[in-house]
């Protein structure tokens, strides 16, 4: 059965920066912000058959204050070679961010995934430093109504077919839909930026023991230039950008004094967007803090992207949940910890 749906008229958000993702989609963004937009908010619980447990609802204080966002304008981060940031200091004020953080934190199911990768002919193994979750489905498919999955017909003129072929593989992992308390989020960061999400990836830093190495999401399943929205709940971490190495030496000897190390130190309800070629030039990490600055009370980074093809699907999950046990934040101990379905 259905939950039951309260209709809840929201306010327009008081900012909206003009610079898009994708300038075609300009007067599909612009519209909406021009009326008066109807939620319907789910009270409760977002239940789906995929979901460790059910994930409560935001409290219709907050469900309303999130259609008020952004907080600031967007401030434009671009004087250097590939890079393109919409820096918004903050998306979400600091007296909701922290109501934020706790309600994620206490409220979703996360996952220590590990995991076994090949570099350079050496075999690994890998604990993922840092707790995450996963929701969404890639542009091929959809949940329809009842939260099923379904393939996308062909686009018009499409020379694909819908039959799939006879060695295709089955999916590893079963798509889960993103959730009230994200799903809101989403919309307004689509509203803000002009860009389309798919996929809501969320990490949890315990201390600043937890990190992210130096990466880039130039991933193919990705498309070309993608556009990602990053979300910083919780402590301050300092957030690192550098230029990747240029590929010939005219390059490296062209830009070396163009490209500088980036350090933008994320405080609770910032959020950056990276598009354009930035993602296919430029890496960003979370490094460790170490000493009095590693008991930081934790930190929540949500990103919002787009997944085009099923390889994006797989790839989340894999790298995001796994098949491994699921944690929840216990308020007593104040960690994360195994949770059994029997806890519920």
């Amino acid at each position: 059965m259905p939950l039951p749906l309260e209709t809840c008229v929201f306010q327009t958000p008081r900012y909206f920066h003009h610079h898009h993702c994708h300038h075609h989609l300009i007067h599909q963004c612009l519209q909406p912000l021009l009326l008066r937009r109807h939620y319907h908010v789910q009270t409760g619980f977002s239940k789906h058959a995929t979901y460790p447990h059910p994930i409560r609802n935001w409290p219709e204080a907050i469900a309303r204050d999130v259609s008020s966002l952004p907080a600031t304008l967007g401030r434009q981060i671009n004087d250097q070679p590939d890079l393109d940031l919409l820096y918004f200091e903050p998306y979400i004020p600091s007296y909701m961010a922290k109501d934020v953080f706790e309600f994620l934190r206490a409220e979703l199911p996360f996952y220590r995934v590990e995991y076994d990768i090949n570099r350079g002919g050496i075999q690994a193994h890998i604990k993922t430093p840092r707790y995450t979750t996963v929701f969404g489905v890639d542009d091929t498919s959809y949940f329809d109504t009842d939260g099923a999955v379904v393939d996308k017909p062909p686009a018009a003129g499409s020379s694909s077919s819908t039959t799939k072929p006879a060695n295709a593989k089955p999916p590893r992992y079963a798509p889960r839909p993103i959730p009230q308390c994200l799903d809101l989020l989403r919309t307004s960061t689509e509203a803000a930026t002009g860009c389309t999400f798919n996929f809501c990836l969320v990490n949890y830093y315990a201390s600043g023991a937890d990190s992210i190495s130096f990466h880039s999401d130039d991933e193919r399943f990705l498309g070309p230039e993608p556009a990602i929205a990053s979300f910083s709940l919780g402590a301050r971490r300092d957030f690192l950008m550098k230029h990747k190495k240029p590929a010939t030496a005219a390059a490296a000897a062209e830009r070396v004094d163009a490209k500088k190390p980036l350090k933008l130190p994320l405080g609770s309800g910032d959020m950056i967007l990276m598009r354009g070629r930035t993602q296919s030039n430029w890496l960003h990490s979370i490094p460790k803090r170490t000493g009095k600055n590693q008991d930081d009370g934790g930190r929540i980074n949500i990103t919002f992207r787009r997944a085009m093809v099923k390889a994006g699907t797989d790839n989340y999950y894999n790298y995001n949940v796994g098949t491994g046990p699921v944690y929840r934040w216990d308020a007593q101990s104040r960690q994360m910890m195994l949770w059994t379905s029997k806890e519920d």
